[in-house]
Formats: C-alpha cells, structure tokens, sequence
C-alpha cells in the first residue's frame, strides 16, 4: 500500500510487538544519460512510465534526462505515447487499458488539472479519451507527458499512481543524482547509459531498493526486493522471505 496505509498497519502490528515487512508508495526516478541506447531508453521508459495505466508501484513518474538529448527524447516518448491503442484487453489490437476504477480516475485527473495549473507544458494527453458508446462508462484516461514544472510541484512529488511522467532536464551526473534522491521515496529507479563504470558509479548513489540499468522490471526472484526511506523496510525473495518467517536462535552449552 502507500506510505500512509503502511503507517497505520505498522501502528498497529506494535501491539504484541509483531514483525512487519512494508512495501510502500514511490514517486521512481528515471535517469536518462546522453549516451545512452535510444531506442532502448525510450522502449523501455513507454514501459514503465504506462505498462498497466501507469498502475504499477515500481513505474517511472519522473523522468531526469541529459540536456543534450533532451528534446528529442521528448519528442520519441510523445510519439510512442500517442501510439497507444486504448482499449479492453479482449481487444487484440490495444494495448492500454483502463485505471482500476472511477474513483481513483479522479484522482489521477486530480493532479492532471494541478500539473495545468503548476503552469506545465502538456507534451500529450492530459484529460479523458473519446470512447465508444459502449466503453464510453470506462475510468478510461489519457496516457500523459508533462514538462516545464519546478521539482516542488506536487505532481512531480506525490505519487499519481496513473499513466503519467514529468521530464525535467538535467546537466550533470550529480545534478541527475541529487534529483532523483530528493524525494522521501525510495523504491526503485531506472538508469540508461551505454558508459558501464558510469552506470555502476550512478546507481550506488541512488536511494532505492532496485535500480534497473537499461532495462526495466526485470527481477531474479531469489534476490532481495523491498523499498528504501519512505518505501518500506524489509526485503522479501529468497533466503530473504524465509529470514522474515525465522528468528535466530543462541543455544549455549557448556562442555
């Protein structure tokens, strides 16, 4: 759940002093170098920034990319954003479905309404797409990139939970490190650079618990998973779910 939600569970579990493990909400960074693959970059930022309607803790809501490329990563992300079939899923040809319901739709519309307001520029989408008759009752919306907001604006802050990313750019490697930590969020990020000593050197320095280096949501299930800050504590995968479900134990003889 989010942060929030995590809060009152672990409230809670302090009575009989019972163990927690929380995954909990994120606001993921992406950092996007200049050297990069571009084709694989934009890829698989479409991916994590609107697989599920953007209804996946571990997507990317905010992007920080190398000045240098900036404009035409902008430019590729709207393309492939717009060439999003939306639709139901026994629908062969979409490929973008619905948010899980009305109510968190005007949520996610919520912070459309506040990106316009903060004064961002809408690269694409920003409202409720055209439907037929018979979808038209969906919690359809629309997949969305904003740029042009201050790094306070509570759409790049708060977690959205919609199909949705801010691209800020950026011109140094410590600036795209102090961005992407700047928030109390800590659960995953993704790095894209074909430069491997920086990609180890950048994603030491990132506060999270996974950091993708050009890829996205790829996990080996025996490795630990969990959050940092603010995302939660604990991991699970592995030996790591079993250490949760066991206690060490100090038998000591004398001989």
């Amino acid at each position: 759940g989010e942060t929030g939600t995590g809060e009152l569970i672990m409230r809670a579990a302090a009575k009989g002093v019972r163990q927690v493990s929380l995954e909990l909400g994120g606001k993921n960074a992406g950092i996007v170098f200049a050297d990069c693959d571009m084709d694989k970059a934009i890829e698989g930022t479409l991916r994590s920034a609107f697989a599920n309607c953007g209804q996946v803790c571990l997507g990317t809501e905010r992007l920080y990319v190398e000045r240098s490329i900036f404009e035409e990563f902008v430019a590729r992300l709207k393309a492939g954003a717009e060439s999003l079939v939306i639709g139901p899923p026994d629908d062969p040809t979409s490929n973008f479905g619905p948010l899980v319901s009305l109510k968190h739709r005007e949520k996610v519309l919520s912070y459309y309404q506040q990106a316009v307001a903060d004064g961002a520029t809408v690269v694409t989408g920003g409202g409720v797409p055209q439907m037929p008759d018979a979808l038209a009752g969906g919690a359809w919306v629309q997949p969305t990139i904003w740029t042009g907001l201050a790094d306070d604006s509570a759409v790049v802050t708060e977690e959205i939970f919609g199909p949705c990313c801010h691209i800020r750019p950026f011109d140094s490697e410590a600036e795209a490190v102090a961005l992407a930590n700047s928030l109390p969020y800590g659960l995953s990020a993704t790095l894209w650079s074909d430069n491997v000593s920086r990609a180890h050197r950048v994603a030491g320095q990132l506060e999270a618990g996974i950091v993708w280096v050009n890829s996205w949501f790829l996990r080996d299930l025996r490795t630990a998973f969990g959050g940092s800050k603010q995302s939660g504590i604990g991991r699970e995968g592995g030996v790591h779910s079993l250490e949760f479900y066991t206690e060490l134990k100090n038998i000591c003889v004398k001989l």
